[in-house]
């Protein structure tokens, strides 16, 4: 296991630095100059040479290159054109919001799609399956920032229950926190669910069609024995690996709920950073993103082999 680990954390280690090279020459072809950009009506020539010359940016490119990577070894992801506060600090400060968002949407899209897709399974052809398939089919369809608007207008406009909008430290107050987490978090978890149903309906389909599981029911064993100790631990590999991906993917940011909920997140930033040209908190954003997402894939690695003794991760 250790050698498993330590060899997927050197193969991280070059991804990282596959990605750090991506963006950099990316952003290279964006037309337009950042410093410029930040400057706005405050621009005047000694400012605009002296911030270009403290940001590196008339030196060659590939200097330019390594002395980023050489800060970002050390923590140091430079410092933000717009603000000057130092990039690190500020997507460190985004990422609470971010995970609280991701987390409750991927753990609300379980509750609901674990029962409906192995119910969905076990009465196939039922009424109940019918119904769990329209609703699989309407999450996958809706856009996510519709069924957001809708729940502004809901929720917010028609009944007041919930804030439309905003954020709320879980410091300052929790019950308020939670309020404004809830509308954003389903919204995005009803996308997910969706898309775990589907997921979680075939794999307990396929694996109810495996040899164990008629052995199982021809020795006599409870339908719900069966299910239960032979059917979801064989299913749940793929269904695993789809709520990791979906994970990864809310860890970076759900950029359209972000900015409808004015929630202060990863996806908020990045989109603000585009929207300014502010290639630090750019570069810095889609790096801790990046890692997040290999993060997450190694942990699901190592589940693997928890959930299926076959599966060696050695």
């Amino acid at each position: 296991m250790t050698r498993f680990v330590l060899t997927r954390l050197a193969q991280s280690a070059v991804v990282l630095l596959g990605v750090t090279l991506v963006v950099f020459l990316l952003l290279q072809l964006v037309p337009g100059d950042p410093v410029r950009v930040a400057l706005g009506t405050r621009f005047d020539q000694e400012t605009y040479d002296a911030l270009r010359e403290r940001a590196g940016l008339n030196r060659p490119l590939p200097i330019q290159y390594l002395d980023y990577v050489g800060s970002a070894l050390v923590g140091d992801l430079g410092v933000s054109f717009r603000s000057g506060e130092p990039v690190t600090q500020i997507v460190i400060e985004r990422l609470p919001a971010t995970a609280a968002l991701a987390l409750f949407a991927v753990v609300f899209a379980l509750l609901v799609a674990f029962p409906l897709g192995l119910i969905s399974a076990v009465k196939n052809g039922s009424p109940v399956d019918h119904a769990t398939r329209v609703f699989s089919q309407f999450g996958v369809s809706v856009p996510d920032f519709w069924m957001g608007i809708m729940g502004i207008i809901v929720f917010a406009g028609m009944l007041g229950w919930l804030p439309p909008s905003g954020y709320t430290s879980f410091g300052e107050d929790p019950w308020e926190w939670f309020l404004h987490l809830l509308m954003p978090s389903v919204t995005v978890g009803l996308v997910t669910a969706a898309i775990l149903t589907r997921f979680i309906r075939s794999s307990v389909l396929e694996a109810m069609s495996q040899d164990y599981v008629r052995t199982a029911e021809g020795k006599g064993l409870m339908p719900r024995r069966v299910v239960t100790r032979h059917v979801l631990r064989n299913a749940l590999i793929p269904v695993v690996t789809v709520a990791a991906v979906q994970l990864a993917s809310l860890l970076g940011g759900v950029i359209v709920i972000e900015v409808l909920f004015a929630w202060p997140g990863l996806g908020r930033l990045t989109y603000d950073a585009v929207q300014a040209r502010d290639y630090p908190v750019l570069q810095g954003a889609v790096l801790l993103v990046a890692a997040l997402f290999l993060l997450v894939n190694l942990l699901v690695d190592v589940l693997y082999a928890k959930l299926d003794p076959r599966i060696s991760v050695t």
